[in-house]
């Protein structure tokens, strides 16, 4: 990779990976680890998938009173990695705040996800001890007989937006030479450099 390759805006760059990953058939290529930290800073990481990106930054979906809804709540820094370990093997890592998307635009994407991702939304009250796999079940039978086909958006569940104030892209190279660029934010702009891997 050269530094001419590169897009000055790192969002940009990533719309670019993230087509190139689409078009080779990769499975679940948006799948990326979220990593948070609740208020004295002790970290915690789990799988999501992103469900856009655009010139705000990484946007991803979940229950508000989980684990990763109550640490943002305190702490909302938050570092994301996506993995492609198929050619041509990729990493990109960002790192920034987090805040809440507008309830109108939630509202907007929970209305896209299937019927059964909407009524478990209500079933779940993810990252909370439950008794048994039936009690979920019964809540899930629940929120069927009280909404139907037509489930409103739960007060506790919407979308996030990271804006990120690091990107880094990693390719990989023969003897662990790898490539790996770092654009991050400055006032006006993104400061674009290499680093040694």
């Amino acid at each position: 990779m050269d530094v001419r390759e590169l897009h000055s805006d790192p969002l940009v760059q990533f719309g670019r990976w993230f087509d190139e990953v689409t078009a080779a058939g990769v499975v679940l290529g948006e799948t990326m680890t979220l990593a948070t930290a609740d208020r004295d800073g002790r970290p915690s990481a789990r799988t999501v998938l992103l469900k856009g990106v655009d010139e705000r930054g990484f946007l991803f979906f979940t229950n508000y009173q989980s684990r990763k809804g109550r640490e943002l709540a305190v702490n909302p820094h938050a570092a994301l990695v996506f993995h492609w370990p198929s050619e041509p093997r990729r990493q990109v890592t960002a790192a920034g705040r987090v805040e809440r998307l507008p309830e109108a635009e939630s509202e907007a994407y929970y209305r896209t996800r299937p019927l059964g991702s909407r009524l478990g939304a209500w079933a779940s009250r993810q990252s909370e001890p439950i008794p048994s796999r039936e009690d979920l079940e019964r809540a899930y039978a629940a929120a069927e007989e009280r909404y139907g086909r037509d489930p409103p958006l739960p007060a506790w569940w919407g979308g996030y937006v990271l804006a990120p104030e690091r990107v880094e892209f990693w390719q990989n190279r023969p003897n662990r030479l790898h490539d790996r660029f770092r654009y991050a934010r400055e006032p006006g702009g993104w400061r674009l450099e290499r680093l040694s891997p």
